[in-house]
């Protein structure tokens, strides 16, 4: 999957999809908020294509993995956190909410598993064929 955007005046660009999450997550009401909240292990279908991209990643590393959350609205500026109506009205880049201009997921995850292009990774909230977009190598304790 390639989507270009177009931002105000601004050239548009291209994010590509690397592959896609495999999960047993299925449905967007069944996974936690967050990873190390109950979430399961699930495999990264990297595309074969980008396996010279994988040299270097080994069970045990912590990795970034960076996701679009496609089936998030992409109109909403402002939420509830952790959608309790209770809590005051939040803008979006103060939460961790999927529902944002940008719906670009994080999950700091471990890699358990490496077979070929797929890596058995986790915790990670995210649901079964949710596009990956990138992945990080997390190089210090600071980053979430």
């Amino acid at each position: 999957m390639q989507r270009c955007i177009a931002m105000d005046n601004q050239p548009a660009f291209a994010l590509r999809s690397i592959g896609h999450v495999r999960s047993t997550l299925h449905a967007i009401e069944h996974a936690p908020r967050q990873g190390f909240e109950g979430a399961p292990d699930a495999w990264l279908e990297i595309d074969a294509d980008l396996a010279p991209a994988l040299t270097g990643i080994r069970a045990g590393d912590a990795l970034l993995v960076i996701t679009w959350l496609h089936r998030a609205g992409r109109d909403v500026l402002q939420t509830h956190p952790r959608n309790d109506p209770t809590t005051s009205l939040t803008g979006v880049f103060a939460t961790r909410s999927p529902e944002r201009p940008n719906p670009l997921g994080l999950h700091r995850v471990t890699v358990r598993e490496i077979a070929g292009t797929k890596l058995l990774v986790g915790p990670i909230e995210a649901i079964d064929g949710t596009p990956i977009v990138d992945l990080k190598a997390v190089i210090d304790d600071l980053i979430v």
